[in-house]
């Protein structure tokens, strides 16, 4: 097998698994897409007491 042919087999190896690669990577985040959540309404709980440490 020539070089040149050699070089050829190695970029178009390298381009399908890339290609790979990235078709894996865009069906993975198309099948887990989350949709933009509703924000959850602002409620002030109390603060409970807070109390020191008393270690010595």
């Amino acid at each position: 097998m020539s070089l040149t042919m050699t070089i050829v087999m190695l970029i178009s190896g390298w381009l399908a698994v890339a290609t790979a690669m990235l078709w894996g990577v865009l069906r993975i985040t198309r099948r887990h897409h989350h949709h933009p959540a509703q924000p959850a309404p602002l409620v002030k709980a109390e603060k409970p007491a807070t109390r020191h440490a008393t270690a010595h």
